[in-house]
C-alpha cells in the first residue's frame, strides 16, 4: 500500500490522511428550531387557537354542528348590502392609494434635501387609529361641521348641507372613501418606499445613456422591479380593506353597512357569537381569496430581479 507520492525531486512525500468530518452537536441540530420556537408558539397561541375555535363556532348551533349560522348571514337584511358596500370601497379605494403612493415615492426619489421630512409628514396618519380618523373627518363632513362652515363664509350655500346620511349616499360613499385614503395611504407608501431604494441606481442611468424618457423607465425598469413590494402592499392593504369597519362606523352608521359592521351588530347587539362568527370566517375567505389572485397575477421570478 502507498504511504506517499515522489515529487520531482525524487523526494517522497508522506500524504496526509483525510481529515475526518465533525459531526455537528445534538445541541447546534436542535438551535434553529429554537430560535423560532417562539415565534411559533406566539401564532399557535393568538392566530391558530383563535382561528379554530371561531370557525367551530361558526358550524355550532345549538350544540351541534351545523351551517344554520351561514344561513341566517346569508338571509340578514343587511348582508347583500354589506357585501356591496365593501366591495365597493375595496374598489375605489386600493387603485386611488396605489397610484397615490406610486407618485409620492416616485416624488421623494427625485427629493435631494428634506427627503426624511417629508416623508415623515406623509407616514403621519400611519399614527391615527381607524376611530380617530373617522372622527376627524366627521368634524370635517358633518353638517356644522368645518366643510359646511367654510362653504357658508364663501357664501356657496345658504345653510347646512348634509353630506352623511341616507339621502345622499354618494357624498357619503365619497367621505368614507376620503377618509380611507387620507389614513391609510401611507402603509402603501412605506412598502413601496423600500422597494423603491432596492432599485440600483445603475439600471436608471444607463437607461438615461440610450435616451429613455422618465415614462419609458417608470414602465420599463421601475415597475417591473417593483412588482415584490407592490404584491405585498396590495395584499396587506387589501387584507385591511375588507376588515374596514371603526371610520366607516363613525361617519355612517347603520346607513352605510359593511362586513365587519355587520360582525360587530350580531356580536354586540344580537348577542349572537354564531353569525357573527360566520361573518368573521367569510372575510377571512374573501381576503385569502384576493391574497391569492395577487400571488398569481404578481409572480415575480427570482432571476428577473436585480
Amino acid at each position: 500500500m502507498s504511504l506517499g507520492r515522489v515529487d520531482a525531486g525524487g523526494m517522497t512525500a508522506i500524504a496526509k490522511p483525510p481529515r475526518a468530518r465533525r459531526e455537528p452537536r445534538e445541541g447546534s441540530r436542535l438551535l434553529p428550531y429554537l430560535l423560532v420556537a417562539p415565534a411559533i408558539a406566539f401564532l399557535a397561541l393568538f392566530f391558530l387557537v383563535p382561528l379554530a375555535q371561531t370557525v367551530l363556532l361558526s358550524v355550532t348551533a345549538d350544540g351541534a354542528l351545523s351551517f344554520g349560522n351561514y344561513a341566517r348571514m346569508a338571509n340578514d337584511l343587511n348582508f347583500a348590502a354589506a357585501i356591496r358596500d365593501t366591495f365597493m370601497l375595496v374598489v375605489a379605494v386600493i387603485p386611488l392609494q396605489v397610484a397615490l403612493a406610486l407618485a409620492m415615492g416616485v416624488m421623494l426619489q427625485k427629493l435631494g434635501r428634506g427627503r426624511d421630512l417629508v416623508l415623515w409628514i406623509w407616514t403621519i396618519p400611519l399614527g391615527v387609529s381607524d376611530l380617530a380618523a373617522g372622527l376627524v373627518w366627521l368634524a370635517i363632513l358633518q353638517n356644522s361641521g368645518y366643510l359646511n362652515s367654510a362653504l357658508y363664509g364663501l357664501g356657496l350655500i345658504t345653510g347646512p348641507t348634509p353630506w352623511l346620511n341616507a339621502e345622499t349616499p354618494l357624498t357619503l360613499f365619497a367621505g368614507i372613501a376620503l377618509a380611507e385614503i387620507w389614513r391609510a395611504t401611507a402603509i402603501v407608501l412605506v412598502i413601496l418606499v423600500a422597494g423603491l431604494q432596492l432599485i440600483p441606481k445603475e439600471f436608471g442611468e444607463a437607461a438615461d445613456i440610450f435616451g429613455a424618457t422618465p415614462w419609458t423607465k417608470f414602465r420599463r425598469i421601475t415597475l417591473p422591479l417593483l412588482k415584490p413590494s407592490l404584491q405585498s402592499a396590495l395584499i396587506l392593504r387589501t387584507v385591511l380593506a375588507f376588515e374596514v369597519f371603526a371610520a366607516v362606523y363613525a361617519l355612517g352608521g347603520r346607513n352605510f353597512p359593511v362586513i365587519a359592521g355587520e360582525a360587530f351588530i350580531w356580536q354586540s347587539e344580537n348577542q349572537n357569537y354564531g353569525v357573527a362568527a360566520a361573518y368573521a370566517v367569510l372575510i377571512m375567505a374573501i381576503s385569502l381569496a384576493a391574497t391569492l389572485v395577487y400571488l398569481k397575477a404578481l409572480r415575480t421570478r427570482p432571476e428577473t430581479l436585480p
